[in-house]
């Protein structure tokens, strides 16, 4: 498998949305939680200080983000969205029956989906995305699955995904 095989990919529009948040959390956001924590230490005692932890707990968040953001950002292969052709890819919503059961799911990176949408991912690094990844509506096939079960599937449609 090549670099560029394992690369998460990002539509155009993911990435640059991506961008700014990484922008935004790392310029001014960070900031202002700088600002947050040394208000906080000037109230005193931090042992009891409620705004201090909660200031710095946000904080060790934001800077995990900021990582997460930047290591995505750098490997991320980024292009327009799929054709509307039926073939399964990253960045198409697919209604597939698994195990006789039908669902709907983004297939590609948790990023590519807006934040308000509440949709389920699967990427194609997991089980059931390695096995469908390039197959077309209409086709069935099996994956295993990590307790070791074949799981039947059918590809009912993959239209490509909306924000």
């Amino acid at each position: 498998m090549s670099n560029t095989d394992s690369a998460p990919w990002l539509t155009q529009e993911a990435y640059d949305r991506l961008k700014q948040e990484l922008d935004q959390i790392s310029g001014p956001g960070r900031q202002e939680i700088i600002d947050r924590i040394e208000q906080a230490r000037e109230e005193g005692d931090l042992k009891e200080n409620g705004g201090y932890h909660a200031a710095r707990e946000e904080q060790s968040k934001n800077e995990g983000r900021i990582i997460e953001l930047k290591r995505l950002l750098e490997t991320a292969q980024v292009g327009a969205s799929p054709e509307d052709n039926g073939v399964v890819e990253p960045g198409m919503v697919v209604e597939a029956k698994i195990a006789g059961d039908l669902e709907a799911f983004l297939f590609g990176n948790r990023e590519i989906a807006d934040d308000k949408d509440s949709i389920t991912v699967y990427s194609e690094r997991s089980p059931l995305g390695a096995a469908i990844q390039g197959s077309k509506v209409g086709d069935k096939l099996t994956y295993a699955a990590p307790n070791g079960k074949d799981i039947a599937v059918e590809i009912v449609s993959a239209k490509p995904y909306k924000a």
